[in-house]
């Protein structure tokens, strides 16, 4: 004798429709305080835009637009005059940001599971905590919380496998704290494009050549 069982289930728009509300209340708390977070972290942009919207607002277009033409133009002088200061309080922090979330928080949890770094308790997964990220021109410095039973050679001996999944040429894992390993990436060789040293002294260098078209035009 067969027996067939069937099996229904049955669909709650109202509690669908709520999943859905908070799912998008979520995302747009979430975004609003991003939004404030970047705000905060580089004024140089987020005043002079909200100028502009505020002139805009009160007084006309012309008037948004106006504030914000003076503000690129103010950009554009500052990055003329003073290129170093420039890069150090503006360009400089964008990029680090932008690399620290691209290439390191954006993958985190999926590279460190990856690479064998994560551990399960049941239905939950744990990950190593990521605690600082310095962006450099040729090395990136991570800093990341172990977990309950690692220790140092659990990170060493997944090196590799770290250099690899974050796309870098290398990497060198230390401990630097309790609980806590430093990894440092290279991306790139710092020593690939040559460097021209001058030594006046040498016959035909540098110096000396310089030194003979000086006394040529002297003449």
């Amino acid at each position: 004798m067969n027996t067939t069982t069937t099996t229904t289930t049955t669909h709650d728009p109202a509690g669908e429709v709520l999943d859905a509300v908070l799912t998008a209340t979520g995302r747009l708390l979430l975004s609003v305080f991003t939004l404030a977070w970047w705000a905060l972290l580089f004024p140089m942009i987020s005043v002079p835009a909200g100028l502009s919207v505020a002139a805009g607002w009160w007084f006309g277009w012309p008037a948004g637009v106006g504030v914000a033409g003076g503000a690129v133009a103010g950009m554009v002088l500052w990055r003329g005059l003073s290129p170093q200061t420039f890069e150090r309080w503006f360009t400089g922090r964008v990029r680090s940001r932008f690399l620290t979330w691209f290439r390191y928080r954006r993958r985190w949890a999926t590279m460190t599971t990856a690479c064998g770094l994560s551990t399960r308790d049941g239905d939950r997964t744990f990950i190593p905590r990521l605690v600082s990220v310095q962006i450099g021109d040729t090395l990136d410095t991570v800093r990341a919380r172990m977990l309950p039973g690692h220790s140092p050679d659990t990170w060493t001996h997944r090196a590799d496998h770290l250099a690899h999944g974050f796309g870098a040429q290398q990497a060198k894992v230390k401990l630097v704290g309790p609980g806590k390993v430093e990894i440092t990436f290279r991306r790139s060789d710092s020593l690939v494009d040559p460097v021209i040293v001058d030594f006046p002294h040498i016959p035909g260098g540098v110096g000396d050549q310089k030194a003979r078209l000086d006394r040529e035009r002297a003449a």
